[in-house]
């Protein structure tokens, strides 16, 4: 249809991250929100952008969910479907197909959610991709062939839940085991799982956005060297301090790696590392906005492109407000994941509140508070709260996350269960 104002349907956002519906309100778009399951909604303070809520149940009945969207469809036509959330990005593709809307195919949303097959396309296609092996449910746990440490980590998984570095193969039944383990409890899906070779190097993210086949890299962060045995993410700060070969090397590979899995049209979040500190290699590119907008206010405050408006833009099969402008780094910005720490039930979390007065932070998004508890690894609860903020350069926000290191401290008494 493509309206003056067009409406998209935004599956599975909450509605205390605000970027993307900031974005919508000032792209003109309107939005149809299908809330999270576990987020209550009220009407009465939903976000200006969004115009009706349509209660679906993406994961647990996704025929029924598709259905009753088509039957809205009908009734009041809408002219996109995207998310933010990684799990339901191959529902989002199934959707759009169904209706006629944009949006990549099924085929390739089955290729970035399923590590497995991502992992085959990009090798297939002659790009970067430690040595791996797919590891079926029930099947003994194997590294064959494979030098370590290796990593085990669930196929459809997201924000490195369950993801788990073996030392060596005395190690490896029992870390097959765990993640198996989280695949069941905690993502409710197949325990099948990938084993490929740790790689040893700094870890980076990637914005990207692809209208038509065309790839722009609008950004590229510093995510730290995780070492393991888990991997919880901690800082993202962009842009990162990579000499321009290198800078030039990850483009290179992030754009092949938009045409070998057929990511034509929309935002992506690519989590790599640089081998040797120089070479480039795949973890994994998620067909969304990274971080539930997260990547997008990293982008927006590097770049000046405004990534959630221009992505929902392509979802409505309109052009990206920024296509053709060339990309410049403008500022520094930043993302602190305040780290668990421990486990057990939350006493206290100390500093968020000198934190949220700081000048230079932008927002602190809490999303585990005093009473909730925290399971241990290899499980993951969540991470307790982003802090976002602005700086004049990366080191500037180097020096801010030093501090913010002993700025926050998270106190836990012990809970059945979790020791």
């Amino acid at each position: 249809m493509n309206s003056p104002h067009p409406t998209v349907v935004l599956v599975y956002q909450r509605t205390s991250l605000p970027w993307v519906f900031d974005s919508a309100q000032r792209a003109g778009i309107r939005l149809v929100l299908v809330p999270r399951p576990d987020e209550t909604v009220e009407p009465g303070r939903l976000p200006a952008a969004v115009a009706d809520v349509l209660p679906l149940d993406v994961e647990g009945d996704p025929a029924g969910a598709l259905a009753a969207l088509q039957q809205y469809h009908r009734a009041h036509p809408f002219d996109g479907i995207t998310t933010l959330y990684d799990p339901a990005v191959p529902f989002v593709a199934e959707a759009a197909r169904a209706l006629g809307l944009p949006g990549i195919p099924p085929s390739t949303a089955a290729g970035v959610q399923d590590k497995r097959l991502m992992r085959e396309r990009l090798a297939a296609a002659g790009l970067n991709v430690p040595r791996f092996l797919k590891l079926d449910d029930g099947a003994p746990a194997d590294a064959a062939g494979l030098d370590f440490p290796v990593v085990v980590k669930p196929a459809h998984g997201y924000s490195s839940l369950g993801v788990t570095r073996a030392e060596d193969p005395g190690r490896l039944a029992a870390v097959v085991a765990e993640v198996r383990e989280v695949c069941r409890g905690v993502l409710g899906a197949e325990p099948a799982l990938v084993v490929e070779e740790y790689l040893d190097g700094p870890e980076y993210a990637v914005e990207s956005l692809a209208h038509r086949g065309e790839v722009t890299v609008l950004s590229i962060g510093y995510k730290g060297e995780p070492k393991g045995p888990y991997f919880e993410e901690t800082v993202y700060r962009a842009p990162a301090d990579l000499p321009a070969a290198v800078q030039e090397a990850v483009v290179r590979e992030v754009t092949a790696a938009h045409r070998a899995l057929g990511v034509t049209d929309g935002p992506t979040h690519t989590e790599l590392r640089l081998r040797g500190g120089t070479e480039p290699y795949l973890l994994e590119m998620g067909a969304r906005v990274g971080g539930s907008g997260v990547s997008h206010y990293i982008a927006s405050h590097v770049t000046g492109v405004d990534l959630a408006a221009d992505a929902l833009r392509v979802a409505a099969g309109l052009p990206p407000a920024s296509a053709g402008a060339p990309v410049t780094a403008i500022g520094a910005a930043a993302n602190y994941i305040v780290p668990c720490g421990g486990h057990g039930r939350i006493t206290a979390i100390h500093g968020l509140d000198a934190v949220r007065a700081d000048p230079r932070v932008d927002h602190v998004v809490q999303m585990l508070h005093p009473g909730d508890v925290v399971r241990p690894y290899p499980d993951f609860t969540g991470y307790p709260a982003f802090v976002l903020s602005r700086h004049a350069s990366t080191a500037e926000a180097e020096e801010f996350h030093r501090h913010l290191e002993s700025a926050i401290r998270i106190d836990y008494a012990p809970e059945e269960g979790t020791r």
